[in-house]
């Protein structure tokens, strides 16, 4: 994620401030309240709070104008709340037609010794398809299991009353699916039997009043399903399921952007400004001839100036402080953004030889002037691209004040998302404005002395993108129509998998303990953003990556390169997407005792032969970090060697692998057989 020292002073600035501000951390939140009569608010089957467990259909309604035939309903006093009693607002959430594709699967077992249990570590993946694996993850309709991966929540050692489990899924859920969750044969650290929660056993056994509530036939659907699945009712601990969000539910808002300001720009070029032209001596800089900065003119679906804080225009009905309905979809403002950008020209262009065209996409809460990075100057000139970069609003650094104090009262949060998915739309018109003829190639910044091309606009358009460019690149890439592959460097999906394994988070994680201190509320918190995080990041968008591509889009190729150990982007989430678009594994991936998993990269099948026409996954190891802590913490501390984040990009090796892949759709063995490098 490439946190700068900037980025780490002003987190920690608006830290102190917020603890001035609000004062010292609250307690525990209690157990959830009894659900008032006639209103599903809480889930009486785990009091610990009230959205648990999670996610859960007891917290959707039936719509028959959604997708799935459901919709979301979270009530404002179920949601979060911070240190001053504000709970989070819903509204946005309430919109979804079902959860996260990659959502964390949350629930307390008081007691739960997961190694006594046989639970299935992230080392150990595999064992989740057990057949008499303790936790089971049903697609309902079709009977089949799928592979995760549980944990207890390491940030609440020490507090067992607030220590949930989180249950990772290892390849993204399918869309507008139902999923039943089943616990059983749960066991203590002495071995002994956990016995089911009284409200579910309750429930199970039609006892009392329990089987006459409207719970009771949602429960027996599920024993049934699970029945079905050779999984008996005796010796469960706990069972509920929930429905996955739609495709249209996940994407629709962004491909209504896309198509609708694309379909207004027609045949013509955006608009651009040049603001200035650097040319540089090469003893002043070797690698890069020109800099080109300016502006590209983009249609605004914000609303106001844009700005960090702006959401996503709805139009009349959305207008006027009135939340969008369910099924709305983003309008245009009526404004321009005027997006950022900057060009990179080698010295190696020419008019005889012109660049090739490369979009690039920067790190955490950065800039696009990351394209000066040595590594990026030195792909630039050694395989002749133009980089042109823009920002990544919503997270880039004029985002940082915002998206920190976003995390004191997270009712702010949906910005965030809804601001990403302009960004998507600002670089799509700065490639079209890359490769259109009436575009940069037209511009005297861009042409040479002679007024010839220094680019060449017919060999197509190309994406590259590290840490957070590598993770939202691949949600640019699902949705991008004038280019077909991309090299997304030490990237991965799922913010709510991987914030809490990165050091980056530390800052955030010391905001978030000041203001929604509660362990429950915190592993809470991020299933919920992950919702909408889901409309701006890979993991709302990695099955249609690569062969099954969204409505008007084509088929793409992704290339990743992967670092063993990385400190700032979990390896683990870099695995799930991986299974996900279905990547293929450069092998051997490592050296042996390397890993610490027992069978290392585990349902990602091997590239049988080079040359390889596909898309794949590439692990680098630098040899000077090991292998992260298998939890939910990030590997901070010196027994966990140097942060490799930054390696895989400087090697000749992997910026020649790289290049070879953007250019033909080829990837080449530049490991010579062995793990790389």
């Amino acid at each position: 994620m490439t946190t700068p020292r900037r980025l780490r002073l002003v987190v920690s600035l608006l830290v102190t401030a917020s603890t001035v501000l609000i004062g010292p951390s609250a307690t525990a939140a209690p157990a959830a309240t009894p659900e008032p009569a006639g209103q599903r608010t809480c889930d009486p089957i785990d009091p610990t709070a009230c959205l648990l467990p999670f996610p859960n259909d007891y917290f959707t309604v039936a719509d028959r104008t959604s997708p799935t035939g459901k919709r979301v309903r979270f009530a404002a006093t179920a949601m979060p709340s911070n240190v001053q009693g504000v709970p989070i607002e819903p509204t946005e959430w309430n919109r979804q037609d079902g959860f996260s594709p990659g959502s964390p699967i949350l629930v307390r077992v008081p007691g739960l010794d997961p190694v006594a249990t046989g639970i299935a570590p992230v080392t150990d993946i595999g064992r989740s398809l057990a057949p008499d694996a303790p936790i089971v993850l049903l697609d309902a309709r079709t009977g089949r299991r799928t592979p995760y991966w549980a944990e207890l929540d390491a940030h609440a050692a020490g507090q067992p009353d607030r220590q949930l489990l989180i249950i990772r899924p290892a390849v993204a859920l399918a869309e507008g699916t139902r999923y039943v969750v089943a616990l059983r044969g749960l066991r203590d650290g002495s071995g002994a039997l956990i016995p089911a929660p009284e409200a579910f056993r309750a429930y199970v056994d039609d006892a009392g009043p329990a089987h006459r509530d409207s719970r009771a036939p949602q429960l027996r659907r599920i024993v049934a399903d699970l029945a079905r699945a050779g999984v008996g009712r005796h010796g469960l601990y706990l069972a509920w399921d929930f429905t996955v969000a739609s495709r249209h539910g996940l994407t629709g808002r962004m491909l209504a952007v896309r198509d609708g300001a694309f379909a207004d720009l027609g045949r013509a070029a955006p608009s651009f400004t040049v603001t200035q032209v650097t040319d540089y001596a090469p003893e002043q800089e070797p690698l890069i001839a020109r800099q080109v900065t300016g502006t590209i003119g983009v249609p605004s679906y914000l609303t106001g100036d844009g700005g960090p804080g702006s959401r996503l225009h709805y139009g009349p009905a959305g207008g006027a402080g009135t939340p969008p309905t369910p099924n709305a979809l983003p309008t245009p403002s009526g404004t321009t953004v005027a997006a950022d950008f900057v060009c990179n020209i080698p010295r190696s262009a020419s008019a005889a030889k012109p660049a090739h065209l490369s979009l690039y996409g920067h790190g955490l809460l950065g800039k696009p002037t990351e394209i000066n990075a040595g590594n990026v100057r030195t792909m630039s000139n050694t395989h002749n691209f133009t980089f042109c970069a823009t920002s990544w609003i919503g997270m880039a650094a004029a985002d940082v004040p915002y998206v920190a104090g976003a995390f004191t009262d997270l009712s702010a949060f949906p910005a965030v998302a809804d601001r990403l998915q302009q960004s998507f739309l600002n670089f799509l018109f700065l490639g079209r404005a890359m490769i259109h003829p009436g575009g940069f190639a037209a511009h005297p910044a861009f042409r040479d002395g002679t007024a010839r091309p220094l680019i060449n606009r017919a060999g197509g358009l190309h994406y590259d993108g590290n840490s957070q460019g590598g993770i939202n690149g691949g949600a640019l890439t699902a949705i991008a129509q004038d280019w077909t592959r991309s090299a997304l460097g030490v990237p991965a999906m799922n913010y709510s998998t991987l914030l809490q394994r990165s050091v980056d988070f530390a800052p955030f994680q010391a905001v978030l303990d000041g203001n929604y201190p509660d362990r429950v509320d915190q592993q809470l918190i991020l299933a919920l953003l992950q919702m909408l995080w889901d409309r701006s990041e890979a993991n709302g968008y990695a099955q249609h990556v690569t062969d099954r591509p969204l409505p008007g889009t084509p088929a793409h190729q992704v290339l990743m390169h992967v670092a063993f150990g990385d400190h700032q982007v979990s390896p683990a989430a870099a695995e799930v997407q991986a299974r996900t678009i279905g990547a293929r594994l450069h092998t051997p991936a490592l050296a042996d005792g390397w890993s610490l998993d027992e069978r290392p990269y585990w349902g990602i099948a091997p590239i049988r032969g080079y040359p390889y026409r596909g898309s794949a996954i590439v692990i680098w190891n630098s040899g000077a970090a090991h292998a992260p802590p298998p939890t939910n913490l990030a590997p901070a501390g010196p027994e966990f060697g140097d942060d490799p984040h930054e390696f895989p990009r400087a090697q000749p090796g992997a910026q020649e692998q790289k290049a070879v892949f953007l250019l033909t759709g080829t990837v080449i063995d530049v490991c010579a057989g062995t793990p790389c490098p």
